[in-house]
């Protein structure tokens, strides 16, 4: 049995879509900058793929009883389209690593990139309260001698 036709059509399209989209679409190669920064480019890579085809009953002309010849068994095509947009970048260094965005909302993009700090201010806050609370706590509660006498 041999293959069908649009087997051979969908095989040819997802072949160069291939050759385009890899991973390195979506994650691009990183740069590292003079400071020992690295920086990684990063997209949103968005992919359509169609494919189709019809086989038509055979046409021919009548040739004096002959059979009759065919003129279009099959017709079919494929098609894809690639969208690659920019997301932001990547940057790795001075230990720790940030998300810059090309579009869109800086202030919060910037919060939640602090978040984590905030978030251990916070806690270092409450501790050093606590330690606190308790020093005054054992002050008050200290050994007092009794007044009054015998």
């Amino acid at each position: 049995m041999s293959n069908h036709p649009i087997e051979a059509l969908m095989k040819t399209a997802m072949e160069s879509i291939k050759e385009m989209v890899d991973v390195n679409t979506v994650v691009g190669d990183a740069v590292q900058a003079p400071d020992g920064t690295v920086i990684i480019p990063v997209s949103r890579v968005a992919v359509g793929f169609a494919a189709g085809g019809g086989e038509y009953q055979t046409i021919g002309a009548s040739n004096g009883g002959k059979e009759a010849v065919p003129v279009l068994p099959f017709g079919g095509g494929s098609g894809a389209g690639v969208s690659v947009q920019p997301v932001g970048f990547l940057v790795v260094g001075n230990n720790n690593i940030r998300l810059l965005p090309v579009e869109g909302n800086f202030v919060v993009d910037r919060l939640i990139d602090i978040a984590p700090q905030i978030a251990s201010q916070f806690q270092g806050l409450f501790k050093s309260k606590e330690v606190k609370d308790n020093m005054q706590v054992e002050s008050k509660t200290g050994d007092f001698p009794l007044q009054g006498g015998a």
